[in-house]
């Protein structure tokens, strides 16, 4: 569906975006994210025709940006950060003016905006002014306008910025929703917790630079070569149970608290098993143990250099 190769933008001296390249299939629902100007709002600009890069190729469903820019963008559909309505329509005189721009003769955008507009739950505001609306529900209208055209590619910029956490959820739930119907979706973001929840696959850039892209689950797994395992015990037990600790040679005591000690260790399962066998023979008295889950958050920190490994 969406094919990136080599892309490259400066300004002046300073290189936004430096050679990346991305491959989206069709149906996928991507998470673009990094810190600020990590590169993303300018490699989106570049994907919807917005900004020239200074080279490199962008290939949307079937057709290149440099041959046929138009074509391009009539294969998007795109819902900015700042989102432009014009207060003194109603909802469906908003999505009919719209139509008229894609092309759209007027039965069919009447049958499109009953459609769409049951698609993003606001059918029963159809005949409301927009500026009557909260911003949740402007920005769910923003999407349905973005869907008039049937683009092959849906790009969404910050689209829960600002949003109160009901209308945060209505917007997440849409977006699944969408995915699930087989539309391409990119979607940039800082609220991770939401992106690992609905997201077939993220891309994380830093500096200019796609620094992991892929499934989450795979995501969660680079780089990771030690186990992290949390033992919970009597206070009695600690100053025993660290000391063993401290004998075995390939586990790092990494904290210890009032009743809980965090270690890590290369190995799998198995070998978890084995040091937890040899602490309950030496005496150790364990409440509890357990892997600590690595998240998404956890790893962008550590992909664009916030925290070290």
């Amino acid at each position: 569906m969406l094919y990136v190769d080599k892309l490259y933008k400066s300004y002046g001296k300073h290189m936004a975006v430096k050679g990346l390249s991305l491959h989206v299939p069709k149906g996928d629902l991507f998470g673009f994210v990094g810190p600020n100007g990590a590169g993303k709002t300018t490699t989106i600009r570049i994907i919807c025709g917005l900004l020239q890069a200074d080279s490199g190729r962008v290939v949307i469903d079937g057709k290149e940006m440099k041959t046929d820019p138009m074509g391009i963008k009539r294969s998007i559909g795109y819902v900015p950060d700042f989102f432009g309505v014009y207060d003194n329509f109603k909802v469906s005189e908003y999505m009919q003016f719209y139509g008229s721009l894609y092309g759209i003769s007027q039965k069919d955008c009447e049958r499109l905006t009953t459609d769409l507009l049951q698609i993003v739950n606001l059918s029963d505001k159809r005949e409301e002014y927009v500026d009557s609306l909260s911003r949740g529900m402007k920005q769910r209208l923003c999407v349905a306008r973005a869907l008039l055209h049937d683009p092959a590619l849906l790009i969404l910029d910050e689209p829960s910025s600002g949003l109160d956490p009901r209308a945060r959820v209505e917007m997440k739930e849409l977006l699944m929703n969408l995915r699930d119907m087989g539309k391409t979706i990119i979607i940039s973001s800082h609220i991770l917790s939401e992106l690992s929840q609905m997201c077939t696959a993220i891309g994380i850039m830093d500096q200019g630079n796609l620094v992991a892209v892929g499934k989450i689950e795979d995501l969660l797994q680079t780089g990771k070569e030690l186990e992290t395992v949390v033992l919970e015990l009597s206070k009695e037990n600690m100053e025993h149970a660290t000391l063993i600790l401290q004998q075995m040679t390939e586990i790092t005591v990494k904290s210890i608290m009032e009743n809980r000690i965090e270690i890590t260790f290369p190995g799998d399962e198995a070998k978890m098993n084995q040091y937890l066998m040899e602490m309950m023979k030496q005496g150790v008295i364990l409440s509890g143990f357990y892997r600590q889950k690595e998240d998404l958050e956890t790893k962008f920190m550590q992909l664009t250099g916030a925290i070290e490994e």
